[in-house]
């Protein structure tokens, strides 16, 4: 080619921006800095996660010692993480997930709780209350960690709007996701159903880039291992349908209860117990911590904590729990949630649908009792959360069983549908709304 044709190739737009991009020093930073805060979120959802396994041991050594423990610890716990919340974290209440859908929609929510000391505190009071056996999850609040790191990244090196409040937020929540379940399709897929309606083509990668470095990250400091063990567990499809209908609509019904039950919590409870919960927030979490220790006890001691270890136990079958353990580990994740602590509803929400699937499984003595547990999962999850396809994608990878995709799908459609019925809202993003309309009065409210 001529000199003076390489001259003019060289000059052309499209060669002037490729150079911008290659040679700036600024988008290299960018770069740098956007793929260091994906690995970091990565390793922060590591960290918790085993912090949230010790913190559930060292619950069992003390259950161990004496199952009555609980009724002390319990109510001083959850006092103690109410208080601090109240008077150093404001913002850390329930989820996360309500707050950074929030921080989405309104700059004034973003200044309150994508920051880096309302992650670091979001952290410590979940490891906190699942030490003292709250039923919460860390997966909500992994989520709302991931956003603040990404956050505060971006505002660190200036990103553009759109990338400060669009891309990174939705990228840090998502890659939360990924690397809390360990499942990074369900990253994406929650990113896109849950938190945002509408994503633009660039804001996809950003999203897409952020997941896969997270889950890459997480899956090399704890290998690439499902949460809840391989299941084979299987459906012949003339008989799976009874199960998707009677799973999908008890489960899905339950749920979308629990759901309508946390909506009208974060608009305050009725009587008594909601004037001590808006004028002695910390008194009101010391009597949900007693009630949790009552609950405990007539469960035998396993509704305390996460619910991943009896959710397993159900679906391996190695282990046979109280058959009433779905509705008392519903009522310990209500009454945990209603204490206004830190804490999700994720991995609780996926063992009350164990516990459920447990009761449903009698009545259809034809299926496999896994398999039964399997689609009561989804339908709870979905019931609860209205998002079919991150359900069913979830407990798809977190038991690496690709046998029930069909059931798994159909379940969660019914289940949503069902919940609707009785919930017509979903649930973070009405409680988003609500705490945008609370604003910086947040105080002592759930989330």
């Amino acid at each position: 080619m001529p000199p003076e044709q390489i001259k003019r190739a060289m000059n052309t737009p499209a060669a002037k921006r490729f150079r911008h991009r290659v040679m700036s020093p600024r988008l290299w930073l960018r770069g740098l800095v956007f793929w260091g805060g994906s690995i970091c979120v990565g390793a922060t959802a590591v960290a918790f996660a085993i912090g949230a396994e010790r913190a559930n041991d060292y619950l069992h050594l003390l259950l161990e010692v004496s199952p009555y423990a609980p009724l002390l610890l319990a109510p001083l716990g959850l006092a103690t993480v109410a208080w601090v919340t109240n008077r150093y974290f404001v913002g850390s209440q329930g989820s996360g997930i309500p707050q950074t859908i929030a921080a989405l929609d309104s700059e004034e929510a973003r200044g309150r709780v994508l920051t880096l000391r309302i992650a670091f505190g979001k952290i410590l009071l979940t490891l906190v209350g699942l030490s003292c056996g709250a039923s919460i999850g860390r997966e909500g609040p992994t989520v709302q960690v991931g956003a603040a790191i990404m956050h505060s990244l971006g505002r660190l090196v200036r990103f553009s709007r759109m990338h400060t409040e669009k891309g990174l937020i939705l990228a840090g929540g998502a890659a939360g996701v990924a690397a809390a379940f360990n499942t990074p399709l369900a990253g994406v897929v929650f990113a896109i159903e849950e938190m945002s309606r509408s994503i633009e083509n660039r804001t996809s990668g950003i999203i897409l880039t952020g997941v896969i470095l997270a889950g890459i990250t997480a899956m090399a400091i704890q290998g690439d291992y499902p949460y809840f063990g391989y299941t084979s567990a299987t459906l012949p499809l003339n008989q799976a349908w009874i199960a998707v209908l009677l799973c999908g609509g008890a489960c899905g019904l339950l749920g979308g209860l629990f759901a309508r039950l946390l909506i009208a919590m974060s608009r305050g409870l009725p009587g008594r117990a909601g004037a001590l919960a808006r004028t002695r927030p910390v008194a009101f979490a010391a009597t949900c911590g007693f009630a949790l220790a009552l609950i405990g006890l007539a469960s035998d001691s396993s509704t305390y904590g996460t619910g991943y270890a009896e959710a397993r136990s159900l679906l391996e079958g190695s282990q046979q729990l109280p058959m009433e353990y779905g509705i008392l580990k519903f009522l310990a994740t209500l009454v945990s949630y209603a204490s206004g602590i830190p804490g999700g509803v994720f991995a609780p929400s996926l063992a009350v649908g164990a516990g459920f699937g447990q009761n449903l499984a009698q009545i259809m003595p034809y299926a496999p009792v896994g398999a039964v547990v399997l689609l009561s999962m989804v339908g709870y999850f979905a019931g609860v959360v209205q998002a079919p396809i991150t359900a069913f994608v979830i407990v798809m990878e977190m038991t690496d069983n690709h046998n029930m995709v069909l059931p798994l799908m159909a379940t969660a459609l019914v289940a949503t549908a069902v919940s609707r019925l009785v919930c017509p809202r979903p649930l973070y993003r009405t409680l988003a709304e609500r705490f945008i309309l609370a604003g910086p009065r947040s105080k002592g409210t759930v989330p």
